[in-house]
């Protein structure tokens, strides 16, 4: 017989590309019948039921959470978004007012009319900056509170559960 086609009892062999690799089987056991305790029985029931339940309850709360962030997300995003706009608003707004004054210093004739023109509009610029950091403050406090609201929500009412 030749070498490559010679098996064992133990062993089988296959070859692929040229060589030989052995190919082992393993050996069936035959399991002995035996009766499982009714207590023993009724412990693993047990278990497997407070497992369940334990997976449930934490799947529950995962999905809260989920949830939570999502909100939590979604509102601090659009927050940003508002207070974003606010300053762009802001920006725009301050920008016209410099090439309002620019335009406005190229007709002063005397000294006193540039004073008088530089003052006026320190003074209202002032204004309007007073204003709209103001106005960004408080939309910021708004972003804030509405952000942080369902998290504190979401603490309460799970310490409320666990109390």
């Amino acid at each position: 017989m030749d070498e490559a086609t010679m098996t064992s009892p133990a062993s089988k062999t296959y070859s692929a590309g040229g060589f030989e690799f052995p190919k082992w089987e393993m050996p069936h056991f035959e399991m002995p019948k035996m009766e499982v305790p009714a207590a023993f029985r009724e412990l693993a029931e047990k278990s497997v039921s407070q497992m369940k339940d334990g997976y449930e309850k934490m799947k529950g709360a995962a999905e809260e959470a989920t949830d939570l962030l999502e909100g939590t997300y979604a509102t601090a995003s659009k927050g940003a978004s508002d207070y974003g706009m606010k300053v762009i608003e802001a920006a725009r707004t301050n920008t016209n007012a410099a090439f309002d004054f620019a335009t406005e210093l190229f007709g002063v004739k005397t000294f006193s009319e540039f004073v008088e023109l530089s003052t006026g509009h320190a003074r209202k610029q002032f204004e309007t900056l007073t204003a709209q950091g103001k106005e960004l403050a408080a939309l910021a406090q708004k972003v804030a509170a509405d952000t942080a609201e369902p998290v504190k929500e979401s603490v309460t009412r799970a310490f409320k559960k666990a109390a």
